[in-house]
C-alpha cells in the first residue's frame, strides 16, 4: 500500500494551529494564518492531524508523479538478513483507513450502519485467522489502552451517539491492561444511550479463544 500524505484545503482552514501541534513529524506549519504542509517528505501518513481539524480542512491523497520525488526520494535501506516477501495469498479484510481509535474521525462515513469491531492491538498477532473470523465485513478500530496516552471513552461515546452502529464485537487479550479497553467501550455505550448489541471475545497469549 502506497504511503499517503495529507492535503490541506486552505479555503476551509481557519488557522487554529491544532494540526501543527498534533504533527509529531513537524511537517505542518501555520504560515500567513493558514496551515501548510511544508515538508511532505516528513509526512508519514499517520493522520494525527486529520480527526482533530475543526474545519474538516485536512484529507489524505495518494503521492503522484508530481510529488513522488519529494515524498519518497529518501533511500530505503533493507537489511541484508531481510528477504523481500511475495504477495500474500491470504486475503485482507481491512475495509477502511485509518484504524487507530485515536486517529479516526467520529464522523467518518464508514461508521453509518456498520458492523463494528474494536480490537486490542495484539489480537491480530495472537489469533492467526483474525482477518477472516473477525474483521471480514466489519469496520475495524484498534488501540492499546496501556500504550496510548488517551482516554478512549469520549471518542467512542461520540462514535456511538452520532452513528447507527448495527452490531459491535470487542476483542482483547487475557491480560490485565486489556480490561481497560472493554471498560471504555462499556462506559461509552452507556454514555451514548444507544442500544447496541455487543459481544466480548477474549484471547489467550497463546492465541486461543478463552471466552
Amino acid at each position: 500500500m502506497a504511503r499517503k500524505i495529507v492535503e490541506i484545503n486552505e479555503n476551509r482552514c481557519i488557522g487554529c494551529g491544532i494540526c501543527e501541534a498534533a504533527c509529531k513529524q513537524k511537517a505542518i506549519e501555520i504560515i500567513d494564518g493558514k496551515a501548510k504542509l511544508v515538508r511532505s517528505d516528513y509526512c508519514e501518513g499517520l493522520g494525527a492531524c486529520l480527526p482533530i481539524c475543526p474545519a474538516n480542512a485536512i484529507s489524505f491523497k495518494e503521492p503522484t508523479k508530481k510529488n513522488i520525488g519529494e515524498c519518497d526520494s529518501s533511500p530505503r535501506v533493507i537489511p541484508r538478513n531481510v528477504v523481500k516477501g511475495t504477495q500474500s495469498s491470504v486475503e485482507s479484510h481491512l475495509n477502511q483507513w485509518p484504524i487507530q481509535i485515536r486517529l479516526v474521525s467520529p464522523n467518518a462515513g464508514f461508521f453509518l450502519g456498520s458492523h463494528l469491531l474494536i480490537a486490542a492491538d495484539c489480537c491480530a498477532y495472537a489469533y492467526g485467522n483474525f482477518h477472516n473470523d473477525y474483521m471480514k465485513n466489519r469496520i475495524t478500530l484498534i488501540g492499546c489502552p496501556k500504550l496510548d496516552d488517551e482516554d478512549y471513552v469520549a471518542k467512542l461515546t461520540t462514535i456511538f451517539a452520532e452513528n447507527e452502529i448495527t452490531s459491535l464485537i470487542v476483542t482483547h487479550m487475557d491480560v490485565p491492561c486489556c480490561t481497560n479497553l472493554v471498560n471504555a467501550v462499556k462506559t461509552a455505550l452507556e454514555n451514548s444511550g444507544k442500544p447496541v448489541t455487543w459481544h466480548v471475545i477474549t484471547f489467550s497469549t497463546e492465541g486461543k479463544v478463552v471466552y
